[in-house]
């Protein structure tokens, strides 16, 4: 007899990029992704792409059409992507390269009343990302 597990979910984000080739170098250098995966086709675009970071992983892809971005009103758009790192210095360390790549702040490294130390950029098409050390659906200390 053999033993199987049973594959738990997983979340994984799918990103479009006008220059999704440009985006993949850009990931790449600011926050550190590693790209696994790239499949571009016969017109320069990006099929499919995939990256990580630690447990992360994303899907980055061209996109053929003119997707609108939603305006930001006040601090966000409404949505993003947030990345949890394992330390202050790993959230500092990533803005800081976020920047020198050309990233908008949003939020500068900062401690929240509820335990997070985050810091939030606009990638080089206006995604919205955070960075910070609070996990997600675990008690924080």
């Amino acid at each position: 007899m053999t033993e199987t597990q049973e594959r738990t979910a997983a979340l994984h984000s799918y990103l479009s990029y006008n220059d999704a080739p440009k985006a993949l170098r850009w990931l790449e250098r600011a926050f550190g992704f590693e790209t696994t995966t790239e499949y571009p086709d016969d017109k320069g675009l990006i099929l499919h792409a995939e990256l990580r970071l630690g447990g992360v992983r994303i899907i980055v892809f061209s996109a053929e059409e003119d997707y609108d971005r939603p305006a930001r009103k006040g601090e966000t758009v409404g949505h993003g992507l947030y990345v949890s790192l394992p330390t202050q210095e790993a959230v500092d360390a990533v803005f800081a390269s976020a920047l020198e790549a050309g990233a908008t702040a949003v939020w500068e490294p900062v401690n929240t009343e509820w335990g997070n130390y985050r810091c939030r950029v606009d990638d080089l098409e206006g995604y919205e990302w955070t960075f910070g050390t609070y996990v997600p659906g675990e008690p924080q200390g």
